[in-house]
């Protein structure tokens, strides 16, 4: 059986995009031989620059890009791939960018299958991410993104699964943001104040230094409506009830963190739980009341969210079969290699239905 050949637009190098190169060309004989399936990059980019491949060139990506790049538009990127009649493509999107989302659909009609880490795509308002869906299906592309929610655990796919097969869903509930788990896990077992923690959070890189965006809510608001999105419901962002962490009282005149109002709100939302209780930040859609929240709870320390520990973020999928026993999803703090080896899952799906679709033209 001849070789699948895939090859791969990766829009953007930094710490994933750049370890999925490196893992990809680690790995391409073992995915030769396993699944033979051989991964190319003709084209790499930045915000931007890209590298487009050029005969003679060596494989050295990083000395190629740092003496090839230029300038571009995906509309250069498109008609590169024409040109040169690419085909078996796949668009991996490893950018934080708003601008690159708004060109998927560009991308879908001209041929080109769609992973993303980036989950701003599926937060757009609904009538733009049904008409991302409606390319996919008009063009028949693929479009997977499992590593915008979590690590690459199967959190989407089980959703998926579950979905599709006619279960029931009823509620979905999580600690999503790592971040947020690191600061309040050890909150829950240390002395130490709020502040505190989030400067040690900010110091380890797990948030900005201005902590206004991390303690928003946004990033588990963003989580929970994909997630909600992918069981057929039509929510918006706006749908989310957001409680959030950063309140008025907790800021300067300038805007910078009142560290003592902070930490005796915390500390008080601590002391008054009842015994044997944590603090989380929580996700949750209740699909029977059809209410979406993202909010501070009081745990107990028995439960699942009430264990965690360290960064880990969970996610708990409550269905009709299972009925107050959670399906539980929990996976340890998010680091470039396992994301980048998520990313590489949700191709090697992408390649295999590519495989399966010549197949049934053969």
């Amino acid at each position: 059986m001849s070789k699948l050949k895939i090859n791969i637009i990766l829009f953007g190098i930094g710490n994933i995009g750049s370890t999925l190169i490196n893992q990809i060309i680690e790995s391409q004989e073992f995915f030769l031989e396993s699944r033979n399936v051989d991964f190319h990059f003709p084209i790499i980019t930045n915000s931007t620059v890209a590298f487009f491949e050029k005969e003679g060139v060596g494989y050295a990506w990083e000395t190629n890009f740092l003496e090839l790049a230029v300038p571009f538009k995906v509309q250069d990127i498109i008609a590169f791939a024409k040109e040169n009649e690419f085909e078996n493509l796949i668009a991996v999107d490893a950018t934080a960018s708003d601008e690159l989302i708004h060109h998927y659909n560009t991308l879908i009609e001209n041929g080109f299958n769609i992973v993303a880490v980036n989950k701003k795509a599926n937060t757009l308002p609904i009538d733009l991410y049904k008409e991302i869906r409606s390319n996919l299906k008009k063009y028949d592309k693929e479009f997977l993104y499992e590593t915008s929610v979590d690590t690459g655990f199967p959190v989407l796919q089980t959703l998926r699964d579950l979905y599709y097969s006619g279960e029931k869903i009823t509620k979905i509930r999580g600690v999503f943001s790592d971040n947020l788990s690191y600061v309040f896990n050890r909150f829950a077992t240390e002395e130490a104040t709020f502040s505190s923690l989030l400067k040690d959070a900010s110091l380890l890189g797990l948030m900005r230094s201005t902590f206004k965006e991390d303690l928003s809510g946004n990033d588990t608001a963003r989580k929970l409506l994909i997630l909600t999105r992918e069981i057929g419901k039509d929510f918006d962002l706006s749908d989310i009830k957001i409680d959030s962490l950063l309140r008025e009282e907790h800021l300067e005149k300038n805007g910078i963190l009142n560290k003592d109002a902070v930490d005796k709100s915390f500390k008080i939302a601590k002391i008054t739980q009842a015994d044997n209780h944590v603090l989380r930040y929580v996700g949750e859609f209740d699909v029977e009341k059809n209410t979406l929240e993202v909010k501070l709870v009081s745990e107990p320390v028995t439960s699942a969210i009430g264990q965690l520990k360290g960064s880990d973020t969970i996610f708990e999928i409550y269905t009709q079969s299972y009925a107050d026993v959670p399906i539980v999803i929990q996976s340890a703090s998010a680091c470039k290699q396992a994301i980048s080896r998520g990313v590489i899952t949700d191709i090697l799906k992408v390649a295999e239905k590519i495989k399966n679709k010549e197949a049934v033209w053969l």
